[in-house]
């Protein structure tokens, strides 16, 4: 029936007249034959050729196909003609009656493109055609993504059923970076250039569902707010900012014009690329948040969200740490540096994004002076430590021998990482620094500060993912049992057993590690690290794939047999007598 859909309406004969024709005749031959010149194509002159056709034994059906398809072919490149030529009002005119005469064959399979085709050039499709469309849904897959968005626009539950996938893939797509059983220094989450990014499925998909329509991509914002709302998911941050971009990629001007965030997330986006706010940037950043006016004040909102996008925080927090280190050369306090200023404030505002969304209290967040007067004067304090003892080791040793490497962390130090966000994300961000340059003295003395952090900091995936790459770098010190003791025992399995992501990254750095750990330590972190019943399947399998690489360690029985043979001590010979 499907086949025939909407012809009875034209007036066109189907196959199921040909059916009743059949059954109420007497000869059924004249009456096929009547059928076949009251329908076929009415061309006097294919009259005389069709017996042509016959005596090659080429099916009728075979030629009516070949002759329909190229008529198809034709209307189709006609109609996208159409959508292009003459003024504006007279094309459309020609197309909707063009849609009104098909819309009836729309459901009949060799027929429906050509339907599909006139509504896709049509910028504004009838409602009553849409609502149809809608409610069927064959009709609704079959239809191309432009009149889709029509249905969307009016239609936020339908838009969010095919946004929800879209959202969920890449959150799992960001954990499964952070999780990757691949540990490098070189290769981490950050590696990849905002703009190869942007070339993700998720992004693309996106960026062709939303085309040039503003209401759809204020919809996917707010989708993207309130997930964030909900979770507190720092990724939905991120393709916040991804998709401006892959918009402003396309210069698609309808909707970045709009944005008020565009230049600033287009001037943030080239200091991501860089991995660095320069002096230049800088300003212009400043500029833009300087230049929120009064009752505008509600963009805060999405700028927060903005650089609450780790990638922007990664960037913000690795500038502060190298402006930390000119300063110190400079003998210059923080106070007194107007750009390291300007990479607080946006970090305090990024880091601020979640409250401030959900307070709707659009003001940027107070600065603590303590964090400027005290924190970050105690973090230039420890890159002197390290000055200081680096030189020192060179000196030469006099009687009272070399001085030891400070190990005690100034109270204060701990108390700030423990209590105010910013300067746990910086500290953090040193953390990962010194561990970077091989510092193992450093890293050792700051470890113990890790511990309790701000809403637990270190133990979130995106620094413990940067803390195990870098710790590839210090491989050689696993052997040691000091070292060991401190990272493991005093570290990573104190919130192991209630944190399974902290489990998962242990498991990962063992397995890229395990061969450089005393065997004693490694028996007893196997035991450790053993799941519970409560444990999630992502942990056992990292621990099945532990377990394997350590049995193919051991020796085999036969070499541990054969082992002591060798040791054995050499038989006692007399030594002769001497005469």
């Amino acid at each position: 029936a499907a086949m025939y859909a909407g012809l009875q309406e034209l007036g066109v004969a189907n196959g199921e007249d040909l059916k009743e024709m059949l059954t109420n005749c007497t000869e059924p031959l004249k009456a096929i034959e009547q059928f076949q010149t009251e329908n076929g194509v009415l061309l006097p002159s294919l009259q005389s050729a069709l017996p042509f056709l016959d005596l090659h034994g080429t099916p009728r059906l075979e030629f009516h196909q070949s002759v329909f398809d190229e008529l198809r072919e034709k209307l189709l490149e006609r109609v996208s003609a159409i959508a292009l030529e003459g003024k504006v009002e007279e094309r459309y005119k020609k197309l909707e009656d063009l849609l009104e005469k098909s819309f009836s064959l729309v459901k009949m399979p060799s027929i429906q493109p050509v339907v599909m085709c006139v509504m896709k050039h049509l910028p504004k499709v009838p409602e009553k055609k849409l609502k149809l469309v809608m409610a069927d849904k064959d009709l609704y897959k079959a239809c191309a993504v432009e009149v889709k968005r029509q249905i969307w626009q009016d239609n936020q539950a339908l838009f969010g059923d095919e946004v929800s996938p879209l959202l969920k893939q890449y959150i799992l797509e960001k954990e499964n970076i952070l999780f990757s059983n691949e540990i490098s220094v070189l290769h981490n989450f950050f590696s990849p250039s905002p703009k190869a990014r942007r070339q993700g499925e998720v992004v693309q998909k996106l960026t062709q569902m939303i085309g040039k329509n503003v209401k759809l991509y204020d919809m996917v914002l707010q989708f993207l707010r309130t997930l964030f709302l909900r979770t507190r998911n720092v990724h939905y941050c991120t393709l916040r900012a991804e998709l401006l971009m892959s918009l402003h990629d396309l210069e698609i001007s309808e909707i970045c014009t709009v944005d008020p965030c565009h230049k600033f997330t287009w001037c943030l986006d080239a200091c991501i690329r860089e991995k660095f706010v320069d002096n230049k940037r800088a300003r212009e950043l400043q500029g833009f948040l300087d230049g929120v006016k009064k009752g505008q004040e509600q963009v805060l909102g999405d700028l927060s969200m903005i650089l609450c996008d780790p990638f922007a925080i990664n960037t913000l927090a690795l500038s502060t740490i190298r402006h930390l280190q000119d300063l110190v050369g400079q003998d210059t306090l923080p106070r007194e540096s107007p750009d390291l200023l300007l990479l607080l404030r946006m970090l305090s505002l990024g880091q601020g994004a979640w409250d401030m969304i959900d307070s709707q209290v659009f003001k940027e967040p107070k600065m603590e002076a303590e964090l400027i007067t005290k924190f970050l004067p105690m973090l230039m304090s420890f890159v002197v430590d390290d000055h200081t003892f680096n030189v020192d080791q060179k000196l030469p040793s006099e009687e009272k021998g070399p001085i030891p490497y400070p190990s005690t962390i100034p109270e204060p130090f701990t108390k700030f990482l423990q209590e105010n966000r910013i300067a746990c994300e910086i500290g953090l961000y040193y953390i990962l620094h010194i561990t970077k340059q091989r510092n193992k003295n450093a890293f050792l003395r700051l470890l113990p500060a890790l511990v309790e952090t701000f809403s637990d900091l270190a133990f979130s995936d995106i620094f413990l993912h940067l803390l195990t790459g870098n710790l590839t770098l210090l491989g050689d010190e696993f052997a040691l049992e000091e070292f060991c003791t401190s990272l493991f025992d005093g570290f990573f399995l104190t919130a192991c057993s209630r944190k399974e992501n902290v489990h998962r990254h242990v498991l990962r750095l063992l397995l890229h590690l395990h061969h450089k750990v005393a065997p004693a330590k490694l028996e007893s972190l196997q035991k450790a690290l053993e799941p519970t019943k409560q444990s999630g399947e992502a942990v056992k399998e990292l621990y099945n794939q532990l377990t394997e690489k350590l049995e193919l360690r051991k020796p085999s029985p036969a070499e541990v047999t054969e082992t002591p043979s060798m040791e054995l001590p050499l038989p006692t010979v007399p030594t002769p007598t001497s005469r």
